[in-house]
């Protein structure tokens, strides 16, 4: 049985890695690939949260560019995450793992209100808890909440899941010289403009002390190994 490093974590999923091989929406079969992964990890006695992006669905700045009101569209966004969030819950609790959603944004009729000490009871008791609706603000990217509700819950890690292996001094699929980090400060990615997460989330995770493991998600049993502390991805913490 492989043994986690981290024992409370904080997944960050964009709403793309929902996708598949679609262009817009949610693969079913993606969801349940993720939810088995889920699975494992939960086996080996780690307490897990979510929180899912929209931008599959809809993003809010890319609808302000378009002429829509940018508060209304980061709204219309967050409510696109509760649709991600709706979708990998049903894929997991049809694998057998107990899930509750929460969302920023009351909607009770679908998900329970945000309550930290309620949050914090699900984990306690097993439970995989996935945050919708993002910090329930507008103008807050899901990175940021990601980093929030990290934060809040006391979160040992947070794994930022992507579709590239690390953080890189540029865009490897255009430079190819491009050197991959495998650690960096807080500091050194905000400097250099790395983009790993907007600068709210970077100082929320500074301020808490939690490190950031990005990695890529579509490597098979990659959220196991990064829980176990195998050396994959980049780690930003506030060591170098």
């Amino acid at each position: 049985m492989p043994t986690p490093q981290y024992r409370r974590v904080m997944l960050k999923l964009s709403g793309e890695s929902l996708l598949g091989d679609r262009t817009h929406g949610i693969s079913p079969e993606t969801c349940d690939s993720i939810a088995q992964e889920i699975k494992e990890v939960k086996a080996i006695g780690v307490e897990l949260a979510i929180v899912i992006g929209g931008g599959n669905i809809f993003r809010g700045i890319a609808g302000s560019k378009r002429g829509l009101d940018r508060a209304t569209g980061d709204y219309m966004g967050m409510l696109a995450t509760v649709i991600n969030a709706l979708a990998l819950q049903d894929s997991l609790e049809r694998a057998g793992v107990p899930t509750r959603v929460q969302t920023a944004i009351e909607m009770r009729a679908v998900a329970e209100p945000f309550i930290r000490r309620r949050a914090m009871r699900h984990l306690e008791k097993g439970r995989v808890l996935i945050f919708g609706a993002g910090t329930g603000n507008p103008y807050f990217s899901t990175d940021t909440a990601a980093a929030l509700r990290a934060s809040e819950m006391g979160a040992d890690v947070l794994l930022k899941a992507t579709k590239v292996d690390g953080v890189y001094s540029a865009d490897p699929k255009i430079d190819p010289k491009a050197k991959r980090y495998s650690r960096l400060t807080y500091m050194d990615a905000l400097k250099n403009r790395l983009n790993v997460m907007d600068a709210a989330a970077f100082s929320l995770c500074m301020e808490n002390k939690i490190p950031i493991l990005v990695f890529d998600l579509f490597k098979r049993g990659n959220i196991q190994r990064a829980i176990c502390g195998k050396p994959i991805g980049t780690i930003v913490s506030d060591k170098a």
